[in-house]
């Protein structure tokens, strides 16, 4: 057999030619490809016959397993049921990257290698394939990981269906592989990312702030946290909301608002809530009940970490309804200002207990 080479640009590929070698991965074929770290070559994981001839081909011990690659971060909840925020933390500061992640599968006593590279080819050939990939080094169990499709060919050629030449791998080195199984998690294989980074993603404290739009309650409550714990590496503040469609700045009112406390928001953008911002965070704090619901329905596990930004607060409360913070979006300054002095009496006590 003759391995087809396909060339491609890394920056700009041509989707058809991607779509052709993902329907040779669907139909039990091998592809060479590449990522930003190196030449991988590409099998349907469910496919028996096309796992055996990958193991086959690189030569691999029965007993060593395959990681897998999938093209966007929510979808690792397919592959295991953890829900332990070290490893949200981690997936979320370093995908797509140079991260394998190692963690408990969801078949019993077993683990899976996983990983969200950071490649234009490699994402659209894994979201185009339709399966789960299996996706180790283009080589020979032993050799080097090759950076470029002519070295991964110096071994292969003949032994897979087709070979994507995007050029020479940015980063040149194997991903670095983390066993999250762990209570701390551990670098089995060095790479870009080190045990220092792991532990220093892993050992901050998030606070997440939400409400509706993201452009004035949560962005309040953001600012106002991270400038009372300034110079505290250990702790970060982020905020989102639960209508978010586009990436928009905060309201002119909150920005006014804050800047009258000496605070600068208007790099501010708005973000939509979601699994993953949601399983990282230790504390997450919204504005009513409403968006306690809208969280909850989410990722119910969530639920010993939600609270209430008003549960903070010195404020009497009347009954429940008087527990929410209402949105001043299209009130006068005076209701941003109000919103924000109850946002502030709140922000004391969260800090004493970050």
């Amino acid at each position: 057999m003759k391995t087809e080479i396909i060339k491609l640009d890394s920056h700009y590929p041509d989707l058809k030619q991607i779509a052709y070698c993902a329907k040779v991965i669907r139909k039990g074929g091998l592809v060479i490809f590449p990522t930003e770290t190196v030449y991988g070559i590409a099998a349907d994981f469910s496919n028996p016959q096309a796992m055996k001839r990958l193991r086959e081909v690189k030569k691999r011990a029965e007993d060593k397993p395959f990681s897998i690659l999938i093209s966007q971060t929510g979808l690792i909840s397919n592959y295991t049921s953890t829900t332990d925020s070290k490893l949200f933390k981690l997936i979320y500061a370093c995908w797509p990257g140079p991260l394998t992640v190692v963690v408990p599968s969801k078949e019993e006593g077993k683990t899976i290698g996983v990983r969200m590279p950071d490649h234009p080819i490699a994402l659209r050939l894994v979201q185009d394939s339709q399966c789960t990939i299996a996706a180790p080094s283009a080589n020979i169990e032993g050799s080097e990981p090759p950076s470029t499709c002519e070295e991964a060919l110096k071994d292969l050629e003949g032994l897979v269906n087709v070979a994507i030449d995007g050029g020479t791998a940015r980063i040149g080195t194997g991903s670095s592989v983390v066993d999250m199984t762990k209570e701390s998690p551990v670098v089995l294989r060095g790479g870009v990312i080190t045990q220092e980074d792991v532990n220093r993603i892993i050992g901050k404290k998030t606070v997440l702030f939400v409400c509706t739009g993201n452009s004035c309650r949560s962005v309040m409550a953001e600012y106002l946290l991270k400038s009372s714990v300034a110079g505290r590496d250990n702790i970060e503040v982020m905020s989102a909301g639960t209508g978010v469609f586009i990436q928009s700045a905060a309201s002119s009112e909150t920005l006014a608002v804050l800047a009258e406390e000496g605070i600068d928001a208007t790099d501010h953008l708005a973000q939509p809530i979601n699994t993953i911002l949601l399983k990282k965070a230790d504390l997450i704090i919204v504005m009513t009940r409403n968006h306690r619901a809208q969280v909850l329905e989410r990722v119910p596990e969530a639920e010993k970490k939600v609270y209430l930004l008003k549960e903070f607060a010195n404020i009497p409360s009347n009954g429940q309804e008087n527990l929410d913070v209402p949105d001043p979006i299209g009130k006068p300054r005076g209701q941003y200002k109000e919103c924000l002095g109850k946002i502030k009496e709140a922000i004391h006590k969260i800090k004493e207990l970050v």
